[in-house]
């Protein structure tokens, strides 16, 4: 049976498909007109090599990250592979069918970037992570090495360590002592964590773009203690065979009256250096009158549970820590209006501000709400696009009660966490990937029902709507694995999840010497990222007025 994004050859198809040359692509791109560069291919090829400001958008998840990446569907949508084949007029072809109106293949793919003379990068989050080492070269961030840090500790010297990363990846591993202000939290709550105007502060991450960049914004902020980032986090703590805190849960605590007005002092005069702007209520009600003619993305930079308990409509929430850190996974068309909604204080959202300007972006914009007007509660709105409405499900007690009677093959479709985080999920089910499922049907056991599982579930509702008609039914679990974990029933969790195609299985835990390995690739990558982007030209990190 043939897919919806199977990828037919016919030249009739690819007739209806318009394409952009590498030359033309650039051109837009630097005249600073709205454009995003998407790339199709799996996580791992994307990886491996893109251009500069190309975001990831698999083939295969497509209808689940479209209208968030890229909300306004006239915008002009550049698709990307290896070779500016059946891939990229696939997912072209996708795009068009959910609704944008201007999406192109870039002729050649990558393959013909590179021959018109122009390079790539790789990596996940790599501007991000490149801004981290434009910063620490061009500011001098101070920084520590984890084995002066942990002579430190042990001498009794008073010291606050403070962690910008989420709160799941600091409750998985930290250092000793170690405090949570995720992200941009860490200047807003910082004042009422310091005994002293003396008191050394050490910012850590996992690596190091995190705690280059929050120590950095501390330094920027005027903020008077002496601030030095963990050069290469608790990963450089593990390799110097230095027992970590597993479990841990100190949260720095929401600012006092005090603490909120020292910080929203150091954060005004952020305003000026890096010249961020401030809407009014009637300068938003204008830019959303105008978002069919220019991208408009708003994020609520506060944190999760403050948005869950309020938000403005029509905000998606982005913790400032975390939209700096992955912003290709929040924003597609670089030349989009960018605005960052928060409480009247703005200190969370002018820190970000101020990232995201360095990061090249040039239309951010800060907005304090009013108090009254978060009257949207809970969490957002899934934007899925496509057809995944109209497939069969089944509830988590009906697959319950199958997998006991043992006459149903379930089908996990969430990609590989992370990071290497531990992956959730239903004990006896299988890991398997949507673009690849039909070929991979025969490699399923039995011959009752197929039931197919994601995270949320959205994933398995698109890929069980794509194999409808098939010779076994197919299903969707409602509510995916989160559901099922939600209603209490055994789970697992690891990356030892067996695969029925054995190339797709999960990539196991690195061991200490490949761990070693990718630490000195990673510091070996921040020597020349900054050069490459700069010969490249797409992207201009910027500094602030001195």
């Amino acid at each position: 049976m043939s897919l919806a994004y199977d990828l037919p050859g016919s030249a009739k198809a690819h007739s209806a498909i318009a394409t952009i040359s590498a030359e033309e692509l650039r051109r837009q791109a630097l005249a600073g007109r709205e454009i995003a560069v998407v790339d199709a291919r799996a996580q791992e090829r994307y990886l491996a090599g893109h251009i500069s400001i190309a975001v990831e958008l698999p083939l295969s998840e497509i209808e689940l990250h479209a209208a968030d990446l890229l909300p306004r569907r006239s915008v002009t949508v550049v698709v990307t592979d290896d070779d500016g084949g059946e891939l990229a007029f696939a997912a072209a072809r996708r795009l068009t069918e959910l609704g944008y109106s201007d999406a192109r293949v870039l002729e050649g793919g990558l393959a013909g970037w590179r021959k018109a003379g122009h390079g790539l990068i790789t990596g996940q989050y790599a501007l991000s992570k490149a801004l981290g080492e434009f910063i620490e070269r061009r500011y001098h961030t101070p920084r520590i090495d984890a084995q002066t840090l942990r002579a430190r500790i042990d001498s009794g010297e008073e010291l606050v360590i403070l962690d910008t990363r989420p709160l799941d990846e600091f409750h998985h591993i930290a250092i000793p002592g170690g405090i949570a202000a995720p992200g941009a939290e860490l200047l807003y709550r910082i004042f009422d964590q310091i005994p002293s105007p003396e008191t050394p502060v050490v910012i850590n991450c996992a690596g190091r773009t995190r705690a280059i960049i929050g120590a950095q914004a501390l330094r920027n902020a005027g903020f008077p203690n002496p601030v030095v980032s963990l050069e290469n986090g608790t990963t450089a703590w593990l390799l110097a065979g230095y027992e970590p805190a597993r479990g841990a849960t100190a949260l720095a605590d929401r600012p006092t009256t005090e603490g909120l007005a020292r910080a929203e002092q150091a954060a005004s005069g952020l305003v000026e250096r890096f010249g961020i702007r401030t809407l009014s209520k009637a300068d938003l009600a204008e830019f959303k009158a105008q978002a069919a003619e220019q991208t408009l993305y708003l994020f609520d930079v506060r944190t999760t549970e403050e948005y869950l308990a309020g938000h403005l409509p029509g905000t998606r929430s982005a913790p400032g820590g975390q939209l700096v850190q992955t912003t290709d996974r929040f924003v597609g068309v670089r030349q989009g209006r960018i605005v960052l909604v928060d409480d009247q204080d703005l200190v969370r959202s002018r820190i970000s501000a101020s990232w995201l300007i360095q990061l090249g972006h040039e239309n951010v914009y800060v907005y304090a709400a009013s108090a009254d007007a978060l009257t949207e509660h809970g969490a957002q709105t899934s934007r899925v696009l496509g057809n995944g409405a109209s497939a069969k499900t089944l509830t988590v007690q009906e697959l319950h009660q199958r997998l006991v009677a043992g006459d149903v093959a379930l089908v996990d479709l969430e990609p590989a966490p992370p990071y290497f985080r531990e992956r959730r999920y239903i004990p006896g089910s299988h890991v398997a990937r949507r673009a690849t499922l039909a070929d991979n049907l025969s490699r399923i056991p039995g011959v009752g029902a197929i039931v197919l599982t994601s995270a949320d579930g959205e994933l398995a509702r698109l890929a069980a709507a794509d194999l409808a008609g098939q010779d076994r039914p197919v299903l969707a679990l409602a509510g995916g694995t989160q559901a099922w974990i939600e209603a209490g029933l055994e789970r697992r969790s690891g990356l030892d999840q067996p695969a029925f195609d054995p190339a797709e299985a999960l990539p196991p835990l690195p061991t200490l010497a490949q761990r070693r390995s990718n630490l000195a690739a990673y510091v070996s990558w921040g020597d020349d990222i900054t050069d490459l982007l700069a010969r490249d030209g797409l992207v201009r990190f910027r500094e602030g007025a001195h």
